[in-house]
């Protein structure tokens, strides 16, 4: 088949890759989001997914809007066959998901129809999922609500933060957008509807929720720390400054902490929360490079009485 390959970060590139290397289908055409400012110069930088797309000679769109003229009509142009789609990042128009045959076809990083939305993979760590995986189903107008092609599980280990969990869902669902590409060309796969039950959602992870809220168990407070690693990144409060969460370690052995309280040791740090406490095994502080909690404690002398939060 003729593909259009939509997609923006890092993550969609084993997948681009995938269906480049497959051999059945010609990806056409790539579409990104436009070149967005990055560093300290903030110059504007292509996306992940349009260097890849460069390296191997694909013509990249980068439309400011999906419902632009001029992109459709390229669209159109081009007329592709199927336009599968990783974290492209921005909502299709109607008249774009009318121009492929096939329609578009999404790899969402959840089994649907658990986490739908931006963020399935950060709230599943957060949320203490065991089980996760990767769906590829057509795109409706509705916030992934289309039928679904095929799924694969994964399973979510107990260190895993959400950048670990979404590098192997990445590759995994790499192949998974490729068999699906395969099936809908020779007619063997058919999209099914989700269910009914079981829907829960995954809006966007902001700063505000990936504050570490000390009085709530231990558990939780790991889980948002290995959740919102490596973005937006975990976060307390400590003389009136931010201080990044990168690792916790859990101590169930120590209950005698209020939440917040700071117990420093020779060569640990702990902190109590609402049920045992924790180890800050590696933090941030403001304009610094991580380090281990314990090098961050004697670094800062923290007195009696001190606390996160």
């Amino acid at each position: 088949m003729k593909l259009v390959f939509a997609g923006t970060p890092e993550v969609a590139v084993p997948a681009l890759d995938a269906l480049i290397a497959s051999g059945r289908h010609e990806v056409a055409a790539v579409v990104t989001r436009p070149d967005a400012p990055a560093g300290r110069g903030r110059r504007l930088v292509a996306s992940p997914v349009a260097e890849r797309a460069a390296e191997a000679g694909i013509e990249v769109l980068k439309p400011a809007r999906p419902r632009d003229p001029e992109f459709l009509a390229r669209l159109a142009e081009i007329a592709p066959d199927c336009c599968p789609v990783v974290a492209y990042g921005a909502l299709l128009p109607k008249a774009a998901l009318d121009i492929p045959a096939h329609g578009w076809v999404n790899l969402h990083f959840s089994l649907l129809p658990a986490w739908r939305g931006a963020a399935p993979v950060q709230h599943a760590v957060m949320a203490g999922d065991e089980m996760t995986g990767a769906s590829t189903f057509r795109i409706e107008e509705g916030l992934d609500t289309g039928p679904v092609f095929g799924v694969l599980t994964e399973q979510v280990r107990p260190t895993d933060t959400s950048g670990d969990l979404l590098t192997r869902l990445a590759f995994a669902g790499a192949g998974l957008l490729a068999a699906t590409m395969d099936g809908i060309e020779d007619g063997t796969l058919r999209a099914e509807p989700q269910p009914a039950d079981g829907v829960t959602m995954a809006p966007k992870i902001t700063v505000d929720d990936a504050c570490v809220d000390w009085t709530a168990p231990a558990l939780r407070a790991d889980r948002v720390v290995r959740g919102c690693t490596p973005a937006p990144g975990a976060w307390t409060v400590f003389r009136g400054e931010r201080l990044k969460l990168i690792q916790l370690g859990l101590a169930p052995e120590r209950t005698d902490l209020a939440p917040g309280d700071l117990a420093p040791a020779k060569n640990s740090v702990h902190v109590g929360t609402g049920s045992h406490a924790v180890e800050l095994l590696w933090v941030q502080p403001q304009g610094k490079k991580p380090m281990k909690g314990a090098d961050w404690a004697r670094g800062v002398r923290i007195a009696p009485g001190e606390r996160l939060g």
